[in-house]
């Protein structure tokens, strides 16, 4: 090395050690801190609000799928009501076969007055439950 690259180096690294100690001014500080409390409060609300977004997407999501369910619940219990109301209005069709004219022809009326009622019921309570 040349006898004046060491001079060079030890002047430039003092130099350097120097400026880290410099404190900088009180206008500076007083900027930089209101720049960062500034970035960080927006930050903050950044994040507040993606947060409401979530959860709101998150809500609708379980709205969505508590529907569902509603729904699914709802349907199943129409099935079973309209299993019931075909059972029984087959078993009382069946019953009235044991009379004759008259007789069997009013048993069935009445059985047919019965089934559709149930079945009127069954998909008002369908509709009710239904979202």
């Amino acid at each position: 090395m040349s006898k004046f690259a060491w001079p060079m180096m030890i002047t430039l690294v003092l130099a350097g050690v120097s400026a880290c100690d410099s404190a900088k001014s009180p206008d500076k500080v007083e900027n930089n801190v209101a720049s960062a409390q500034a970035k960080a409060s927006a930050e903050v609300a950044d994040a507040k609000q993606g947060a409401v977004k979530d959860t709101d997407a998150a809500q609708a999501k379980m709205n969505d799928k508590g529907t569902d369910l509603n729904n699914v619940n709802a349907q199943g219990n129409y099935d079973v009501a309209m299993a019931k109301a075909d059972g029984e209005h087959k078993i009382s069709s069946a019953k009235c076969d044991a009379a004759s004219g008259y007789a069997e022809k009013t048993c069935k009326d009445q059985d047919d007055a019965r089934y559709d009622l149930a079945k009127a019921q069954a998909k008002a309570t369908l509709d009710a439950q239904k979202h």
